[in-house]
């Protein structure tokens, strides 16, 4: 298999290692990802950007809650209704983007490895135009590569596939 990562639009040290900081969400008490307030500043609504502040945020990565940002000491969350696209993970996400950035959605992933046959991340890239047009720090929720986000759509496809 080829390297998939000579096709990622992020630089390197936008993909960091997986021990990302942790925090509890204060509505569903689960663990949640470090975000920049960079990255929380372009995904929330205009109207609450003023709100986010300096400090950065954490992504409830919980799929049933309601929460998607909260701050370390809770005084400031946003919810599904206070940002601008769907988050990927939630149940009720529509669309289901794999790739905020060119605005790709798991479906068409896996359609391209179903339908039209994609055996690799290149070839899913090729088919759906996913991560050419890298702007992951002001789309992607995480404010990192969506390559991952890809790669486990990929799977899913294979597995969807293979009937497992």
């Amino acid at each position: 298999m080829e390297n998939n990562m000579n096709h990622c639009c992020c630089s390197e040290n936008q993909i960091e290692n997986k021990s990302y900081k942790k925090g509890n969400c204060p509505a569903c008490g689960k663990e949640g990802n470090l975000v920049k307030n960079y990255t929380v500043k372009h995904i929330v609504v205009e109207e609450l950007t003023e709100e986010v502040g300096s400090s950065d945020y954490y992504l409830c990565m919980n799929e049933d809650c309601d929460v998607v940002y909260y701050s370390s000491d809770s005084s400031t969350i946003f919810n599904k209704q206070q940002v601008k696209v769907p988050i990927w993970f939630k149940k009720d996400a529509n669309p289901k983007y794999a790739c905020y950035c060119s605005q790709v959605t798991e479906e068409q992933v896996i359609k391209a490895v179903i339908e039209k046959g994609a055996k690799s991340m290149a070839e899913a890239l090729e088919i759906t135009g996913a991560m050419k047009n890298p702007q992951c720090r002001e789309k992607n929720p995480l404010g990192k590569c969506c390559h991952q986000i890809i790669q486990n759509a990929i799977e899913k496809a294979f597995k969807i596939k293979s009937g497992s």
